[in-house]
């Protein structure tokens, strides 16, 4: 049986980046590079894949700026120096065998999830998700395992249910619900991940809840009723597309230091 290990590239990337004090320079983007790179590499060697998915964010609109126009709103753009450094490091990457993989309007995680969940469903194997993305966690549900490479720990069923409340399969209702600061995710005014969690532990899915929320009389009832269409717009937003057209075959991913 093989073993597919997708990675969540600039995820590793902007952490190495992020973590130095120093001014945006093409020093520091160099310097971040070499360790990314070197990190790309420990975790080859530390999982044995079969197969490798080096997924990195093509950059630009992508389909959920097309669906909410505020989508990443204010969240700050990739650094110059480092977006000028990337085409090198691909070509690096692609030096020691990777085949890396970006797709213009849609986003790594997208990329992940169609090639990890096809992989699944042909049973090749073990799927390993290198991320610490909590959207790419919902694919523990499906079978995949998610590893942190910074803390060097794996995240499982137990895991999720310990840092969100709800098992992997129901976190994506629990992100729409709560909504993402970081990608300018709306979710419902005033819920929080405790509340979220409470919701659909007692509900189960967000149908279920609204369900529900035509009998609640309190605040929170009122609230859902009115922001049901921004929920529901958030869903999808959360949601990994998991029909990518991303023009690679498992030839392609292979590694053939395995």
């Amino acid at each position: 049986m093989g073993r597919l290990l997708a990675i969540d590239g600039l995820n590793i990337v902007r952490r190495v980046y992020e973590a130095s004090p120093e001014p945006d320079s093409p020093e520091k983007a160099e310097i971040a590079l070499r360790h990314a790179f070197s990190s790309l590499r420990n975790l080859i060697n530390d999982h044995q894949p079969s197969h490798v998915l080096p997924a990195f964010d093509f950059g630009g609109r992508t389909w959920r700026h097309d669906l909410f126009g505020g989508y990443r709103e204010g969240r700050a753009p990739m650094p110059e120096p480092l977006r000028a450094a990337l085409p090198a490091f691909y070509d690096k990457l692609r030096g020691i065998g990777m085949h890396v993989v970006c797709v213009p309007e849609v986003e790594a995680d997208d990329v992940i999830g169609t090639v990890v969940l096809r992989w699944l469903a042909d049973s090749r194997g073990d799927a390993t998700v290198a991320s610490t993305d909590k959207d790419l966690h919902g694919l523990i549900a499906h079978g995949a395992h998610v590893w942190d490479h910074f803390k060097g720990e794996w995240h499982d069923h137990a895991w999720v249910e310990r840092k969100w409340g709800v098992p992997p399969e129901q976190l994506p209702d629990l992100l729409a619900l709560m909504g993402d600061v970081t990608d300018a995710i709306p979710g419902v005014s005033k819920v929080g991940v405790k509340t979220a969690a409470r919701l659909l532990r007692t509900y189960g899915t967000l149908d279920a809840i609204m369900a529900g929320a035509g009998i609640l009389k309190d605040s929170l009832g009122e609230t859902l009723r009115k922001e049901r269409e921004m929920l529901y717009l958030s869903r999808q937003l959360v949601a990994l597309k998991t029909d990518v057209k991303v023009g690679v075959t498992w030839n392609m991913l292979a590694w053939e230091q395995f």
